[in-house]
């Protein structure tokens, strides 16, 4: 519960747990949500990425390994959301201490400035790309413009009016539909079926490892791990919440990663992934998808505001909601869309051996338990950032020397390990029953 006078607090408030009013976040609101995130273009151009230097079959093994693992450790970080009502960035005090969870707080403000950005700069070929075609008209200011500003008008407003109001009653509804008639027009483009079997015999470049490929699919879920419990913290059940989560975030992500990844093999031009989904379907699909786009704009905004919260803690998140939206179309204008992989990359080197360390905290030494006060008073948890500097080490290692074993998932493994290793001495608080799945 909320110190202080809970008037007083803004229920968006990072550093307060969400007072039990306020916690009303279902199973479908969780599906909802994460299935709109976990769909989108961004997430069928990293499909299309993965060939032809991996064959479709060894393609569609890496997506389904890829997003089992991310899904799962998706919804196992949403937990501690709805264990503790606390923001993601507010919940690492418990592990790395009140100065050290200030590091990774800043860092993700970065990063989802960063995915902010990329999802303006998506929006924005798309809009164009339809106005081109169907109007004859191209201005990419104008249409960045237009979706930055919707997406930050949509986190303004905060995730308890989107989610429940829109999303989940009849938004999601709009995407499910949407995303079903692009898969039909785009495998109808191309007579994808009647090629599929040419498709499945090719062999691939090798141009793309294995490993590299898992990497790409779950760093992207690994990219969501430092805000999902800003949104899960809305949830009164952490049971729901994980199944919500991984469910309507791993169909998603199976979804939409193969199909890019078939039609980019099918089409010869990955490159060209936006271009193609324009005149599939009239563009009456694609303009649908770009709803999804605003929802993922919608998370990376109000989630970088709230981790903002942590650091300007005098500034309201809807004030740093605007403020950040604005500054994340002026990035627009500017970033490639080229170092699209490499940012993936940077993102999991620095967030899978993180959560290695906080997962191996809350459920294994602390059973899901609150710290103790004198250890959570600390400014710094040695261990735990000892742990984590082990892991981002091991990351670096295997991405250069071993770049087909994948780096993701050994190093969170690793920096999980050294985290019980080094911090077994941490005692609990007693049980508290509603922390339980």
């Amino acid at each position: 519960m909320a110190s202080g006078n809970p008037k007083s607090v803004s229920v968006y408030s990072p550093a307060h747990p969400v007072p039990d009013a306020h916690r009303l976040f279902k199973e479908r609101d969780a599906f909802a949500l994460w299935f709109s995130l976990g769909m989108g273009l961004l997430t069928a151009q990293t499909g299309a990425l993965m060939v032809p230097g991996l064959s479709l079959s060894h393609a569609l093994a890496a997506i389904a390994l890829g997003t089992v693992f991310g899904a799962g450790l998706l919804a196992l970080a949403g937990v501690i959301g709805a264990d503790t009502g606390l923001a993601a960035m507010s919940s690492l005090r418990a592990t790395l201490g009140e100065r050290g969870a200030l590091l990774p707080t800043l860092v993700n403000v970065l990063q989802l400035l960063g995915w902010g950005s990329f999802e303006v700069i998506i929006m924005r070929d798309s809009f164009d790309a339809l106005s081109q075609q169907y109007l004859g008209f191209s201005s990419p200011l104008v249409w960045a413009l237009l979706a930055g500003g919707v997406a930050t008008s949509v986190a303004v407003l905060g995730p308890l009016s989107f989610v429940r109001r829109f999303l989940a009653k009849w938004g999601i509804w709009l995407l499910f539909l949407a995303a079903t008639w692009l898969s039909y027009n785009l495998l109808a483009h191309k007579n994808l079926p009647a090629y599929l079997p040419a498709l499945w015999r090719q062999a691939g470049t090798d141009s793309m490892s294995f490993g590299t490929a898992i990497d790409l699919v779950v760093a992207n879920a690994l990219s969501w791990l430092p805000l999902i419990s800003d949104y899960t913290r809305f949830g009164r059940s952490p049971a729901r919440m994980f199944r919500g989560t991984v469910c309507g975030f791993g169909i998603a992500s199976l979804w939409f990663y193969a199909l890019g990844a078939a039609y980019a093999l099918s089409a010869g031009a990955g490159a060209m992934l936006v271009s193609s989904l324009a005149s599939a379907g009239s563009g009456l699909a694609l303009l649908l998808i770009l709803l999804g786009e605003i929802d993922n704009a919608f998370a990376d905004i109000h989630s970088a505001a709230v981790s903002c919260g942590m650091l300007a803690k005098r500034c309201s998140v809807r004030h740093l909601s605007l403020g950040l939206g604005l500054l994340c179309v002026v990035m627009a204008l500017g970033m490639p869309m080229a170092r699209y992989q490499g940012f993936l990359v940077l993102i999991g080197s620095i967030f899978a051996p993180l959560f290695g360390v906080v997962l191996t905290d809350h459920f294994i030494l602390r059973h899901r338990q609150p710290m103790r006060t004198e250890l959570a008073a600390r400014r710094w948890h040695g261990a735990a950032l000892a742990a984590w500097l082990i892991g981002i080490v091991t990351y670096q290692l295997i991405y250069l020397c071993w770049p087909y074993v994948g780096a993701s998932l050994p190093s969170l493994l690793i920096s999980g390990l050294g985290c019980w290793v080094l911090g077994r001495e941490v005692h609990v608080l007693p049980a508290n029953p509603r922390s339980r799945i």
